[in-house]
């Protein structure tokens, strides 16, 4: 039974189908207006690479996930703190600070989590610069899928993409990396919810159900 990952990552032990082709955007931003950032996607930290590395290199991330953590710390910045891998998960963490603290989320032009809306709701500054769009992919959307097989999705929006073109079927074992991601799942469709927001909790899932 194969396994296939939808994703803009692979994994050398699955069939890995890009799922997003993904546009950098550059809009002004001045970081000295910011004490921290929020980072919820390793295409925010590439986004990053556009700008003068010494304008933010100073300025530490709440980091959705310890991908997201990783990312940002590759290219030599600090990671404030690491969130439970799912944009809800931050306004509580968000609400730790003083509402003084003045923050700045890199994201995508569409985003899942409403976080940053009730953040401002209850006073905390936060401000938005959308740094990169996704499209669906060409892969994706033209891939042929075997009827028994094992589909793993790591964002809304790879099953979103995955499902302009094609059905789940039952004979079909579905594994999602987080609560975000299960949300776009149709109701009445069974799948499995990874224990941890990771590719490789995933990847182990997939080769219990496989057999090894």
């Amino acid at each position: 039974m194969n396994i296939y990952l939808f994703s803009i990552s692979s994994h050398p032990d699955s069939i890995s189908i890009n799922s997003l082709d993904i546009t950098f955007l550059k809009p002004d931003i001045d970081f000295s207006n910011y004490d921290n950032l929020i980072i919820t996607s390793k295409q925010a930290s590439k986004a990053l690479l556009q700008y003068k590395k010494s304008d933010y290199i100073d300025k530490p991330a709440l980091c959705v996930s310890k991908q997201s953590a990783i990312s940002y710390e590759n290219i030599g910045a600090r990671v404030l703190k690491v969130g439970g891998g799912y944009g809800d998960n931050l306004l509580s963490i968000i609400k730790e600070y003083p509402k003084e603290i003045r923050w700045l989320y890199l994201r995508a032009k569409i985003v899942a989590s409403d976080f940053v809306v009730l953040a401002k709701r209850d006073g905390y500054n936060i401000d938005e610069a959308i740094v990169y769009e996704s499209d669906c992919s060409k892969k994706i959307v033209q891939v042929s899928v075997d009827d028994r097989a094992i589909l793993i999705f790591t964002s809304p929006s790879s099953v979103k993409c995955y499902l302009k073109s094609h059905i789940f079927l039952k004979e079909q074992i579905i594994i999602v990396i987080g609560k975000t991601t299960a949300k776009a799942i149709p109701s009445g469709v069974d799948f499995i919810l990874s224990t941890d927001t990771t590719i490789e909790s995933c990847m182990e899932i997939a080769k219990k159900q496989r057999g090894f």
